[in-house]
């Protein structure tokens, strides 16, 4: 799944992959100290996501904020940044929400956007199985 991630992102832009060890989100603050400017945040458990997904994603950041991309659970599958600086780590049940919250807190603009290759995240092997033939090549072949 990962490798279906990567390859989407590397075809939008320069793509970081970080783990410092604590988490999601102290995994995503690791990766933004080296980003300046806009930025996407694809979770790697989305392996039927494409370039045209994270494009989209990116085209529906408001002039100053963030936009977020829920799971059908209300957690937070993907998220895009005007500045890294607006990031918080919020990931887990109702994220989605809670991103929105924040940004509101913070006095700036935020976009939900729903896209299926976006929200259709795997947790269990069912969820794999319902992607059937959506799942990018690198899923397949593994599976």
């Amino acid at each position: 799944m990962l490798e279906d991630v990567l390859a989407a992102c590397r075809e939008v832009g320069e793509t970081i992959v970080a783990d410092a060890g604590g988490g999601q989100g102290a995994a995503v603050q690791e990766a933004l100290v080296s980003v300046d400017g806009a930025v996407a945040i694809v979770n790697a458990d989305l392996p039927c996501v494409t370039a045209e997904d994270v494009r989209a994603l990116l085209a529906a950041l408001p002039e100053r904020g963030l936009a977020v991309a829920p799971a059908t659970d209300g957690t937070t599958n993907a998220l895009a940044l005007t500045d890294p600086a607006l990031f918080a780590p919020l990931y887990g049940a109702g994220s989605a929400e809670e991103f929105r919250s924040h940004a509101s807190q913070l006095g700036v603009a935020s976009a939900v956007v729903f896209r299926p290759n976006l929200a259709d995240d795997v947790d269990t092997a069912e969820d794999l199985a319902r992607l059937g033939e959506r799942l990018g090549p690198n899923t397949r072949a593994a599976l």
